[in-house]
């Protein structure tokens, strides 16, 4: 293992790198940027208008008038190809300085590059078309540079021809157009083959695939990623009980016994469950164990999705941690407990039905999901409603934060200062235009493509969290940061953040007077949830990570002391990793210490199957 990943997991990472670069030319340094990303339409355009200028053919008087015409103009030629040439000597000099013998980098710099793209992000697959900012303004200045020559000697032409340019202007007049083809922008469909893992035949089969690139900008969804690696996939859309519209994704066994639920955190959604391919993935590891898998996703997308079409920016966002935690996962626990009953029931019509549920399902939640599944679990026990959980895994969770970085002291104080002002005209934090969300697209995709940018904007965020090293940059790059949709923070959510900072203690969201909070908990004050740690009636497995200065050791060991003090079957592991290493990175001994505490949780007991004789007894009974 090199790097925190095995060698079959880097087979398999590179198997499409050699596919798609074995039909690359890379004799020369144009070839070499070519050969990066496909050619955009653009592209073959400038290439056919840089070609069509040396066409042999015989010249005729006005093109030798053309032709000085372009002399006159060459020294504003030579000004607009400025940028574009430099642009050109820098890739020159970087090969020619890779080639240098006894240099440890490799001939090619582009081939590195792209392999190790596809190596580091597994989302980053051969199916990415993506362009930068640094590659639009170049290809934007060939472009125009192309252009204004190319308008430069039209013109000339039709001065100095006027009777062709009269032809040319009655042609436009007599034959009319017969049409453009409209062409879909976000989306290219290409035949995949693929074989869905678990089914009745393994040969693989050609499927039409979506590959969103809109603009050049990665859009593709937890489905594309699953689905694209030979996986099955089920949506599921579940409605709270205010009415928030939710996607519950799903891998779906049908016939399993055991089933685990998954839970992102804050800024995050299904995708970080999948984003690290096959091999380091938690979700098809708990798969291929023989779990049926759900992915959960919160509220708080910028698309708003809500039962009320027509439900405001103010009103959609108005929600914390507490719905998170009541509303939420409530509702998609209950759909999963619904669809694997009806399931089990009609894959197995002769069982007996039993009062406990047919199967068991396990939970495993990252950062904000965990204190929302600590939430979920303990109203759960105080309403004496089932919460349907056999064991629960928290990966870092959050609920404490006293112990954090002096930045987030300072931000949650100033926050809390600030709220009462803020609320008025600030109902979430996201980026809220499409070209806004389309930039922070390009500059992620930058920041991969430039290793001094991404190592630099790398550096500036690690000391902005105080020091964690989590990948930064690359969980920037995931797709579900789209121009089309992203997750993002509600007010209230931010705001009940900082009261856990402040106050030191797990407790819900305080509506600031104790009237309000009356009427939502009958208390003046909101409800403790360590106080309640001994409700928990099942076990809990908590891990932290020395490098995680978002949550820190400390907090963890915090939820830990309480249940242990509490009688909580609960156990305690630190690996050394920073906070968003839980899903974001691909680390074996990690994954093998989860599905370890997921496969001590047996799966539920298949019933007696009814038999004749029962039958006859239960009808004289009758």
């Amino acid at each position: 293992m090199e790097n925190g990943v095995s060698s079959f997991n880097q087979f398999i990472h590179e198997l499409p790198v050699d596919s798609d670069t074995s039909s690359i030319d890379y004799s020369s340094g144009e070839d070499d940027l070519d050969g990066i990303y496909p050619a955009s339409p653009s592209s073959h355009g400038s290439r056919t208008s840089r070609t069509s200028i040396h066409v042999n053919r015989d010249w005729h008087w006005t093109d030798w008038m053309a032709y000085t015409f372009s002399w006159i103009l060459l020294p504003a030629r030579f000004l607009l190809g400025i940028p574009f040439l430099l642009f050109r000597l820098l890739n020159i000099w970087g090969s020619r300085s890779s080639s240098v013998p006894g240099s440890p980098r490799p001939m090619h710099f582009h081939s590195f590059r792209k392999v190790h793209t596809s190596k580091d992000h597994v989302v980053h697959c051969t199916t990415d078309r993506r362009r930068g900012v640094i590659e639009d303004l170049h290809l934007a200045i060939e472009i125009i540079i192309e252009a204004i020559f190319d308008m430069f000697h039209k013109a000339a032409h039709c001065v100095l021809s006027p009777f062709e340019a009269f032809r040319i202007f009655i042609r436009w007049f007599s034959f009319p157009s017969a049409g453009v083809k409209d062409i879909d922008d976000d989306g290219l469909n290409a035949s995949v083959p693929t074989a869905t893992l678990g089914g009745v035949d393994p040969a693989p089969t050609e499927r039409n695939l979506t590959l969103h690139h809109a603009l050049n900008t990665d859009a593709r969804t937890c489905q594309d990623v699953i689905t694209e690696l030979g996986y099955p996939y089920e949506a599921i859309h579940v409605i709270t009980a205010d009415g928030y519209v939710l996607l519950l994704e799903r891998i779906p066994r049908r016939d399993a016994r055991k089933a685990v639920y998954l839970q992102h955190g804050i800024l995050d959604s299904s995708m970080g469950w999948v984003s690290n391919g096959i091999v380091g993935s938690p979700a098809f590891a708990a798969f291929d164990q023989g779990f049926d898998v759900f992915l959960g996703n919160f509220r708080g997308l910028v698309s708003r999705e809500h039962v009320d079409k027509n439900i405001s920016s103010q009103q959609y966002w108005r929600y914390s941690i507490n719905e998170h935690g009541t509303e939420d996962i409530p509702a998609m626990i209950e759909k999963i407990d619904e669809v694997k009953t009806a399931e089990l029931k009609i894959s197995q019509p002769d069982t007996e039905t039993n009062v406990e549920q047919p199967y068991k399902l396990c939970a495993i939640s990252h950062s904000l999901g965990g204190a929302g599944m600590l939430m979920y679990l303990i109203t759960r026990r105080i309403k004496e409603k089932p919460h349907r959980l056999s064991r629960l895994v928290l990966l870092s969770p959050a609920g404490f934060h006293d112990d954090c970085t002096f930045v987030f002291t300072v931000v949650a104080y100033l926050f809390l200062l600030l709220a009462p002002f803020l609320a008025l005209f600030v109902p979430a934090f996201y980026i809220p235009t499409r070209f806004f969300r389309m930039l922070l697209n390009k500059l992620a995709r930058d920041f991969h493509n430039y290793p001094a940018v991404g190592g630099l904007v790398q550096t500036l965020m690690s000391y902005v969290v105080g020091g964690d090293c989590s990948n930064w940059v690359g969980v920037l790059g995931l797709p579900h940061y789209n121009m089309n949709d992203m997750p993002g923070v509600s007010f209230r959510v931010a705001d009940h953040l900082a009261q856990l900072t402040r106050m030191g203690k797990f407790r819900m969201y305080d509506y600031g007077s104790k009237s309000a909070n009356m009427e939502v908990y009958g208390s003046p004050e909101p409800l403790h949830l360590g106080r309640y740690y001994g409700l928990i009636d099942i076990p809990v497995d908590l891990v932290a990570g020395r490098k995680d200065q978002v949550i820190r050791p400390s907090m963890v060991k915090k939820h830990y002391k309480l249940m242990k003090d509490s009688g909580v079957d609960v156990s305690y592991n630190e690996f050394e990793y920073a906070h968003l290493d839980f899903t974001f990175s691909h680390h074996e001994d990690l994954l093998a210490y989860v599905m370890s505490r997921l496969l001590l949780v047996e799966p539920a007991p298949k019933a007696p199957v009814k038999s004749e004789g029962s039958k006859v007894e239960k009808e004289r009974t009758c």
